[in-house]
């Protein structure tokens, strides 16, 4: 008699994945995905705007971000997605998840660009333009003068081969919290040397003249005053890297705590860039503050190595920046490209093949594109503010409307009826404002005949 047959399953049980990731790494990875290329030209906002503008809007984005993620987060928790576009496919089928695919890539990359348009202009400087502006020396080349090795593109190339590529090679995000705190760190020194400078300056009397409110004088200064609120909104963007860090915490439900936590840091630390910044440069603040350090405060060994700790610590920490916005954009661009697929960390040629093209595009466009202010404004006016305030909003109100009464809206957005006493005073009437509209629209829509579309 044969033996019975022995099943056999015609594809490998899938493991599933492996959480470890604690809330104090979840907050460095926040703070570092938030803390990129925006906090250069926070100074510049409060030159254009006013010290009180500016920081009102800083806590003002501030606030509408942690309100954005909290939306997107619980109603991700409420369905079976685990990406921001999923999440959006779920609401708006195939339209949504495309064009937040879209909008994560074209904020992503435009950062990664702008990272090494940065690092470029840290380490070899930038060659000026033939509309008059300043030639400004990198750090390398004041150290050993103007050399092949230490020229823009050579520069660039070093950090994209032997800095940059070792860390994007990580499959997991959770494997770049050390990196993440390294960077933090760095940050923390770029704000913390810039302060002592500020105090300095304060001390003995050297502050420049700076405004509490914005000068408007004609048609274009008036015009120029919104220029800034896409820096802000690009600064505080960190939304396409919610799910990849939320879902490897082995409770998710804490990924809130952590944003909370990170955005009060960064707050914090753009408050301080900002003021101490302002308050060094004065109105000859340009829109990238590094491009100021480079000659400044006498010309003595001491002044000089002090300009020179703050922008290579600005420079390392884009550097294990990077790393983080390249995870969700190779992310997202397999998931566009290849989404019947099995997992990019399952693929290893898949993975190695858009980790190289997303390196050689972005070194090619952060040497024939030197200037990062154009790009800050498209993508703070475009994708950015899709990502962190219009889709989290629009997936709420997709769901009110498949919602036949309050409870059942709040059902979902609480999880359970414990969660209800979470809920503030302001979402309670701000709810009960948009229930009552719903109401009277859908009694209206019915006086009229009107078959609502969704």
């Amino acid at each position: 008699m044969s033996p019975p047959p022995e099943h056999v399953p015609l594809l490998p049980e899938m493991k599933p994945p492996i959480k470890t990731a604690s809330v104090s790494g979840a907050v460095f990875n926040v703070s570092t995905s938030i803390i990129g290329a925006g906090i250069m030209s926070i100074p510049f906002t409060l030159k254009v705007l006013g010290i009180i503008p500016a920081v009102a809007l800083i806590m003002l984005v501030a606030f509408m971000t942690d309100l954005s993620v909290e939306l997107l987060l619980r109603f991700t928790h409420s369905s079976n997605s685990t990406t921001y576009a999923g999440v959006m496919k779920e609401s708006f089928g195939l339209i949504g998840s495309v064009a937040t695919q879209i909008c994560v890539m074209i904020t992503n990359l435009g950062c990664l660009i702008m990272y090494l348009i940065i690092i470029g202009d840290v380490l070899s400087g930038n060659k000026g333009g033939g509309g008059g502006e300043e030639v400004h020396f990198g750090v390398l080349q004041q150290w050993f003068g103007n050399h092949w090795w230490n020229s823009r593109e050579f520069s660039i190339l070093f950090t994209v081969v032997f800095i940059l590529l070792p860390l994007v090679l990580y499959q997991r995000v959770d494997s770049l919290r050390f990196s993440s705190f390294v960077s933090v760190v760095l940050a923390v020194v770029f704000v913390g040397i810039s302060s002592v400078m500020a105090v300095m300056a304060i001390v003995e009397g050297k502050t420049k003249r700076t405004r509490l409110v914005p000068e408007v004088e004609d048609e274009t200064s008036f015009f120029e005053l919104f220029t800034a609120v896409p820096v802000i909104v690009t600064a505080f963007t960190f939304h396409f890297n919610v799910h990849p860090i939320s879902f490897e915490l082995r409770n998710s439900r804490n990924m809130m705590t952590a944003v909370r936590v990170a955005l009060i840091l960064c707050a914090i630390i753009y408050f301080a860039i900002g003021i101490f910044g302002y308050l060094l440069f004065g109105d000859s603040l340009m829109s990238d503050i590094l491009t100021n350090f480079d000659q400044t405060f006498g010309s003595s060994t001491g002044a000089n190595l002090l300009n020179d700790i703050v922008r290579l610590s600005y420079a390392f920490h884009l550097m294990l920046v990077y790393p983080l916005l390249n995870f969700s954009l190779r992310f997202n661009i397999n998931e566009l490209l290849f989404p019947n697929r099995p997992p990019l960390a399952s693929d290893t040629t898949r993975f190695f093949t858009i980790t190289m093209a997303l390196l050689l595009f972005s070194y090619l466009a952060a040497i024939a594109f030197p200037n990062i202010w154009s790009i800050f404004q498209f993508m703070g006016s475009t994708s950015a503010a899709c990502l962190a305030f219009i889709f989290p909003g629009a997936i709420a109100l997709r769901l009110w409307r498949k919602c036949v009464t309050i409870q059942t809206f709040l059902e979902i957005y609480f999880h359970s009826k414990r969660d209800h006493h979470l809920m503030s005073a302001f979402t309670v009437d701000a709810l009960l404002v948009v229930y009552d509209f719903k109401r009277w629209s859908i009694i209206f829509d019915a006086q009229h005949k009107i078959v609502e579309s969704w």
